[in-house]
């Protein structure tokens, strides 16, 4: 359920790949149906695995914490972690990770996966990322309703402001930015789902008021380079300007309305809270916030 493929599943366990065939094919014989049918983009589940699932996952993960060792040396013990955030947030955190990691000679292994929403409970729900990190306002709203029964627990990591940004030569890069002016511009969305409409367009409904979007990206490297050489603008989160490539030949004006600020968050599921291996990561994340740039 997990890995959706026998190869990456047999690696996991650290077995042979028929030999998780093999597994497999007695799992399916024990429930009396299939579970796992090949498709093109992997092992698909079944309605039944589907509905399996919520209950397998909990009772392995009370087992896995039963079994966990009570404390997590770094230096000593293997780890790997699936961490699902943006470019950006990578560009922002990883640097300071991975330099805490070699100072405390961890032995510790990061794999990175891309995210695509704004909305990471499904994906942390399926267990397809250890820990999720972004701005999540709906998802965070929702957790905050659920209260002690939300399945997810979150902590904010840093907050940061949204500016306008264009290339040095542009225009409009001299003087004060007003509303007319920035609505009669071209404009470059970042969006991680590939929307194109965003925060700033409902800000914008509500004064009576629209921007012409010409292009819209899912990664903050593309859109410094397409701002870096157009004269489109666009606007994105101050801290995460390093992403784009192009800091340094961009520059940033402040927004002729107002707009709420950016909390990033990370998103972990309960049943990690008591791991110390897990609790060890969300540590280091927080300090790799505190210390980014």
């Amino acid at each position: 359920m997990t890995e959706g493929s026998l190869t990456r599943t047999a690696q996991a366990l650290a077995i042979t790949q028929p030999a998780a065939s093999h597994a497999l094919k007695r799992l399916h014989e024990a429930v009396g149906e299939a579970l796992f049918v090949r498709s093109a983009a992997g092992m698909k589940p079944t309605s039944r695995a589907e509905s399996l699932w919520p209950q397998v996952r909990a009772a392995l993960a009370g087992l896995q914490r039963a079994l966990a060792p009570q404390d997590f040396d770094p230096a000593r013990d293997e780890a790997n972690f699936r961490l699902a955030m943006s470019d950006a947030s990578a560009a922002m955190l990883a640097p300071p990770l991975v330099r805490a990691i070699e100072a405390a000679g961890a032995r510790v292994n990061l794999r990175v996966m891309p995210l695509t929403t704004r909305d990471p409970r499904q994906l942390l729900r399926n267990g397809d990322a250890d820990l999720a990190i972004g701005h999540f306002p709906e998802a965070i709203a929702a957790l905050v309703a659920e209260g002690a029964e939300a399945p997810l627990q979150h902590q904010r990591l840093h907050e940061t402001h949204y500016v306008c940004v264009m290339r040095r030569g542009h225009a409009l890069a001299g003087r004060p930015l007003t509303l007319e002016a920035y609505c009669n511009a071209h404009h470059l969305l970042v969006s991680a789902s590939g929307r194109a409409y965003g925060a700033i367009d409902q800000v914008l409904a509500a004064l009576g008021r629209q921007r012409r979007l010409l292009l819209t990206v899912n990664q903050f490297f593309t859109a410094g380079q397409v701002l870096m050489q157009s004269d489109l603008i666009a606007v994105l989160p101050l801290s995460f300007m390093p992403a784009t490539g192009s800091a340094d030949q961009l520059v940033t004006r402040p927004l002729p309305f107002d707009l709420a600020p950016v909390a990033v968050q990370m998103l972990w599921p309960v049943r990690h809270d008591g791991d110390p291996a897990q609790r060890w990561l969300r540590d280091a994340l927080a300090k790799a916030a505190g210390n980014a740039g």
